[in-house]
């Protein structure tokens, strides 16, 4: 994948924990196209790379905008941007990639919950632009962790209706009336997986081909059960432990080496790597079952029980 050299030309916090970064690339050159729904892998000033929606349009663009929460549990990427990514600072980013592209229909829903606003503020403004028939539902926490809240009211007025939960199960937003008839109308929704099952759930009658998700993260890279193990990595000799808490990927990079990498989240296959000894816990989407005695995924696998020594 090309990879461009960017500098953070500017850094707008948006929310506590929302910091807005405006991506210019660094020798001037002109930017690949993107349409709404795109994202950038950004190559984290920890090292670690990380998927971000685009949020400007990407017609002609002069700069690739994108908009980072700092994870409470941050497992490098998001807190080394909110802590590093400094304006001046150089980052190499991947050109765009859209696997959450808008459908050419009559009318639209799009669903937000929290940073997963970012691909949909996108979409409602090329929406707007084409004079095209759509509505919104942005959920969030509070009106203090709502990202983009004013421009959404300006631009958008009565039809996005914002909707705070205060962390209360109780006051989670029914979606049931909105999917209780299917409908012509396509839906896009991006959020946290408790959103994406909620909505899964209330279309499961709705002809297939009209709800669209995006979710950068299909896999957990660690799990509350994974417990420490040792890497061997053949070619230097070295014997790396990796924590319960840190992937094999992680714990290399940790430890000083250059790992080649990009989704770090099970689907891409960037770091698809030879076994050379153990038994593995196969969490990626990539590997065919005729390759996992012989390939790991780094990002996200790890050793099933007792060791495992790769080809590095």
């Amino acid at each position: 994948m090309e990879k461009l050299k960017m500098r953070v030309e500017k850094r707008r916090p948006l929310t506590e924990a929302i910091c807005e970064f405006t991506l210019k690339p660094v020798d001037g050159a002109s930017l690949p196209s993107f349409e709404p729904g795109a994202h950038v892998t950004v190559e984290t000033p920890s090292g670690a790379t990380r998927r971000y929606s685009l949020v400007n349009d990407g017609a002609n663009p002069e700069s690739y905008v994108i908009a980072v929460k700092r994870e409470r549990e941050s497992r490098g990427g998001s807190a080394s941007m909110h802590d590093e990514a400094q304006e001046g600072t150089e980052l190499q980013v991947e050109v765009p990639e859209n696997t959450f592209a808008l459908t050419d229909v009559a009318e639209y829903l799009l669903i937000a919950g929290g940073i997963g606003v970012t691909p949909i503020y996108a979409m409602a403004q090329e929406l707007e632009r084409q004079n095209k028939r759509f509505n919104i539902i942005y959920c969030t926490r509070s009106k203090e962790e709502t990202a983009y809240l004013d421009e959404f009211v300006e631009a958008f007025g009565d039809r996005v209706l914002i909707h705070h939960d205060d962390g209360d199960p109780e006051k989670i937003y029914d979606f049931w009336d909105h999917f209780a008839e299917p409908r012509k109308t396509h839906v896009f929704c991006c959020g946290p997986k408790p959103l994406m099952e909620e909505i899964q759930a209330v279309s499961g009658h709705w002809p297939e081909g009209r709800v669209h998700f995006e979710d950068f993260k299909p896999v957990d890279v660690v799990r509350a059960d994974d417990v420490e193990f040792e890497v061997e990595l053949k070619k230097s000799g070295e014997t790396v432990t990796v924590p319960a808490n840190r992937s094999i990927l992680e714990a290399i990079r940790d430890r000083g080496h250059k790992t080649v990498s990009s989704c770090e989240s099970g689907t891409c296959g960037t770091c698809k790597t030879k076994l050379l000894g153990g038994e593995v816990d196969h969490r990626d989407m990539v590997l065919m079952d005729e390759e996992k005695g012989e390939f790991i995924m780094i990002c996200v696998s790890r050793a099933k029980s007792g060791n495992l020594v790769l080809d590095l």
